[in-house]
């Protein structure tokens, strides 16, 4: 069949090569190319442990202080706060109980689905100086930060994900010197893996794809119309027809879902960072501050610091004191930081409010397969989709069950 795939990030290029190897002729779109979003500019990390989602019971009780913190690890301009409302809405829906066990398991399944496929995908391209496997830390401030984060390991214990928590200064400095005092505990996943480069990875997947056969085209697609036998996209540089398109443009899926009678609440995150040159830490492992809502990781030869969810959509311009924010954190918590020399990012990242991506046939339009609201999970989830997409694509079973994902859970 003749494939379509809108948007170069991670997750359309890495499942336009997913349909390539299955003998589809496909053509990859994106307006600014390959790894150009948040594929270039994240942390790196395949955070298989990262099963629970961001609404979790009794967060909206924290609500009210988000737009009076706005470097915080979850905030909203005041300016967009009317925009988001409907979105809190469903993501105060999705942190109810039920529902945010119901993610929890969804969440689960996809991440094992996902790192297998990963496995699979390094082996069959010979990927593997691509990654580094050198796990990863969270640090607690004291006893009782720690103890509130117990459940949250037990959530992950009970999806077969392997770690170790960490009680003293010294087991934490075996694992990373270097921390400030005030980190008591903590928790070690040795199985996380990060790409070398995250940009590096998805423009090697690129010509893998290219070598298979794929065509990769810079051109702003703005208009999605399926018909039963075929779907038509077009923009400024053209238009062409095929028998299916994937859309996975990230953040901004949704204005070209809504021409397919779609309003699905996909929000954007606005994710922050400073990469530093190298030489400015001995990072020995990624770690992951979670009360402050940010990490640091090694890119390249550089240190990448940055996190936290900004839900402030597409439009408004970036405010790039948050990265600065960051910075200043990570400095005080990684004392023997050098933070000259750093360079700044902004990225979109596509939220859904249970935290779970929509990878699906398009309700009533089932020539169009929707892979697109990973959040900052797009990396980690990217392999797994990717088949996924391809068995839909192709008429086939899922490996797993894709109920949870569907379009029309909403």
């Amino acid at each position: 069949m003749r494939i379509g795939v809108i948007g170069a990030g991670v997750v359309g290029v890495t499942a336009g090569l997913a349909l390539c190897r299955r003998g589809h002729a496909v053509t990859v779109f994106d307006r600014e190319g390959v790894a150009a979003g948040a594929s270039r500019g994240n942390a790196g990390a395949f955070a298989f442990a990262d099963i629970i989602p961001l609404a979790t019971p009794g967060i909206m009780r924290k609500a009210p202080l988000w737009l009076f913190d706005p470097n915080g690890p979850l905030s909203i301009p005041p300016s967009y706060a009317l925009r988001v409302a409907p979105w809190l809405v469903s993501f105060w829906q999705a942190s109810l109980p039920g529902r945010y066990r119901a993610a929890v398991a969804a969440q689960s399944a996809l991440m094992a689905h996902s790192a297998a496929a990963l496995e699979a995908l390094v082996s069959a391209h010979g990927l593997h100086d691509m990654l580094r496997r050198e796990g990863q830390l969270q640090l607690y401030e004291g006893e009782s930060e720690f103890r509130r984060s117990l459940p949250g390991w037990d959530e992950r214990r009970a999806a077969g994900v392997r770690f170790t928590l960490l009680e003293s200064r010294e087991a934490i400095a075996e694992v990373q010197p270097g921390l400030d005092a005030r980190f008591t505990h903590g928790g070690f996943t040795p199985d996380w893996v990060n790409a070398v480069d995250p940009a590096r990875w998805v423009e090697r997947l690129a010509e893998i794809l290219t070598r298979a056969g794929g065509v990769i085209e810079r051109a702003h697609i703005r208009s999605l119309a399926a018909s039963p036998s075929e779907v038509h996209v077009a923009g400024p540089q053209g238009s062409w027809h095929f028998d299916r398109v994937v859309l996975a443009a990230g953040a901004h899926s949704g204005r070209l879902a809504r021409q397919l009678g779609l309003r699905l609440p996909l929000e954007t995150e606005r994710g922050y960072n400073t990469t530093l040159p190298a030489g400015a830490f001995d990072l020995r492992t990624h770690v992951t501050f979670p009360g402050h809502g940010f990490v640091v990781s090694r890119v390249g030869e550089g240190i990448r610091v940055g996190g936290g969810v900004e839900l402030g959509g597409l439009d408004l311009p970036p405010r790039m004191e948050r990265a600065g924010a960051l910075l200043r954190k990570a400095a005080s918590f990684l004392p023997g930081l050098k933070t000259e020399g750093g360079r700044q990012w902004m990225g979109f990242r596509p939220s859904m409010p249970d935290s779970l991506p929509v990878i699906s046939a398009a309700p009533h339009s089932p020539s169009v397969v929707l892979a697109f609201g990973h959040g900052h999970l797009g990396l980690t989830q990217s392999a797994g989709t990717a088949g996924l997409v391809a068995d839909i694509v192709d008429g086939l079973p899922p490996e797993i069950d894709i109920a949870p994902y569907r379009a029309s859970r909403f």
